[in-house]
């Protein structure tokens, strides 16, 4: 059975810095009808669950650590023993949402999480955040990348822990030379593509100058 992806939208708020927005987020799973893989557990652990089901939950995945993408994670992972990864350059970020957890295991880059018969192989994509990272499986033609690359642009760099010239670094070396019908599935909004994307990178990079 092919593993299928399925978007959940829970909404909240993105605190950092002394402020605070109301976000939306894309949850994203993974996986077939026996188990699958959540890809940010954001806001609603409930809503989560409910998307879960009955099946078996095989990990938990961060693309980064801001709250807004993980602030439903050690209770998900309480409620179902599933393990939370993240890259280990994103713990400083990951502590001022939880204190007092720790995620259960450390994103490598090249790593490959396995779900269903779907591969998710951990690129390393810092800027945004210096752990950030993407998911990308070549068979399913899909990348999912968090807050890294969006629909029109590099994900935001004007707070804490964020860079525009290493995102700029990271989207141009690690995703722009995926294959340019890949989908890419983002952290919030809608999806695109490489190749929608990639034509406009010096645009990008005047504007963030």
């Amino acid at each position: 059975m092919t593993p299928r992806i399925e978007r959940l939208v829970t909404s909240g708020q993105f605190t950092l810095d002394g402020g605070t927005w109301d976000v939306e987020n894309n949850v994203w799973l993974v996986g077939d009808d026996h188990e699958v893989v959540v890809i940010d557990a954001a806001h609603d652990v409930d809503a989560i669950m409910e998307a879960v089901g009955d099946r078996r939950l095989t990990a938990i995945v961060c693309t980064h650590a801001h709250n807004d993408h993980i602030n439903a994670a050690p209770e998900l992972a309480r409620r179902t023993g599933a393990v939370v990864w993240l890259h280990h350059d994103d713990l400083p970020l990951w502590k001022q949402t939880h204190p007092d957890h720790d995620p259960g295991a450390r994103l490598l880059d090249g790593q490959v999480i396995e779900a269903a018969g779907a591969d998710l192989r951990v690129l390393h994509t810092p800027g945004h955040a210096p752990g950030a990272v993407c998911l990308y499986d070549p068979g399913l033609g899909v990348v999912f990348t968090g807050d890294t690359l969006f629909q029109g642009g590099p994900g935001a760099t004007g707070r804490s822990y964020s860079h525009f010239p290493t995102i700029i670094e990271s989207i141009r070396d690690r995703l722009l030379t995926l294959p340019p019908e890949t989908k890419v599935l983002t952290g919030h909004g809608d999806a695109t593509t490489i190749g929608a994307e990639a034509p406009h990178l010096q645009e990008w990079i005047a504007r963030g100058h």
